[in-house]
């Protein structure tokens, strides 16, 4: 009888691939009416070229997630789903943002491929037959790299590079330059759906799941139509996230402010007591009280929202409640499946 080591016992072998895969282009979409039009159109067209050099197997599909929009995304959506049968719609309860409803659109789209995208038509499609390519010659997850930051202003070139180079420094493993334009195949999909995070930051935690991955870098153009729905607060807030989510650095950080917060005060005060020895302009009490108050309350302060932020978190992630809700799904897509024994 063959003996099983203990780490064989729940290893399942991936399935084999077709050799042309279902793609799913997977969008979430807040607020997006004035650009759906236009972006349809041109997705369209792209699934039909590549079904029709073989790149893509017929049944592949779009899918646009509307995270709580207040314009008509939805019903455009639907109009769109009525004439197309390549289009589908997946309509969360209410807004809850851009990482929650990516991860709803993964998660709840079917196809051997998916490929997340932005619905402004930021990312470039042509980008996508070379995705397709990379997944073909044996990569699970394709990144797709901005290869300069023309379109962007200055502050915002600084500030996002700067940040990358953050995160790395702090150990926190991302693609530098990369957003959310990727290709995950199924296999790497169902090893994200293990992944219970409260607080989602997705450009950090593809990377954790392995695999080969390989790179297409493709130029970011000016949005189509509208207006950016990530205003600097917004991106702050996810900047926040990703060094929250995925490093206890600002934790350690503290221990090191208070070490020279500590030796800063001993030398203000042999400083206070050269002062009050050595010279006759001594205020008496000021140095030796206002100085360090200030100092030493700025100092924990910080510290205290610091690990309030953590502890947040662990707050909310032990409530577990569910990141999304779906009200309700169109497309012809969605309709085949339930109808299956």
């Amino acid at each position: 009888m063959e003996l099983l080591h203990p780490w064989r016992l729940d290893f399942q072998p991936p399935p084999p691939l077709s050799p042309v895969p279902v793609v799913s282009l997977v969008l979430p979409c807040f607020n997006e009416q004035e650009v759906l039009p236009e972006t349809t159109r041109r997705l369209v067209a792209l699934l039909a070229r590549l079904e029709a050099d073989g790149s893509a197997a017929p049944g592949s599909a779009i899918y646009y997630v509307d995270d709580g929009s207040s314009d008509g995304t939805w019903r455009l959506i639907a109009e769109y789903a009525a004439v197309w049968p390549a289009v589908c719609g997946i309509k969360l309860s209410r807004n809850r943002g851009h990482q929650n409803a990516l991860l709803c659109g993964l998660m709840t789209a079917p196809g051997d491929v998916l490929v997340s995208l932005d619905a402004d038509l930021q990312d470039d499609l042509e980008a996508i037959p070379d995705m397709l390519a990379g997944h073909r010659a044996g990569s699970e997850i394709v990144y797709a790299v901005r290869s300069c930051r023309n379109t962007d202003g200055l502050f915002k070139r600084v500030t996002a590079e700067g940040y990358y180079r953050l995160l790395a420094l702090l150990g926190v493993q991302v693609m530098f330059n990369h957003a959310d334009f990727r290709l995950m195949s199924r296999r790497a999909i169902e090893t994200l759906r293990g992944y219970e995070e409260t607080h989602l930051f997705l450009r950090g935690l593809i990377p954790q799941l392995g695999f080969r991955t390989s790179v297409v870098e493709f130029e970011r153009a000016a949005r189509f139509a509208g207006e950016s729905k990530y205003p600097l607060r917004k991106m702050l807030g996810l900047a926040w996230q990703g060094v929250t989510s995925f490093t206890a650095y600002p934790l350690r950080l503290i221990t090191g402010v208070g070490a020279l917060v500590s030796i800063g005060s001993l030398l203000m005060a042999a400083w206070a007591l050269g002062i009050r020895l050595f010279t006759d302009q001594a205020v008496p009490g000021w140095a030796s009280s206002v100085i360090p108050m200030y100092l030493l309350g700025g100092v924990q302060l910080v510290s205290l929202g610091i690990i309030g932020e953590y502890l947040a978190k662990v707050y909310e992630s032990t409530k577990k409640r569910p990141r999304f809700h779906v009200e309700s799904v169109i497309g012809t897509a969605f309709s085949s499946r339930q109808e299956q024994p």
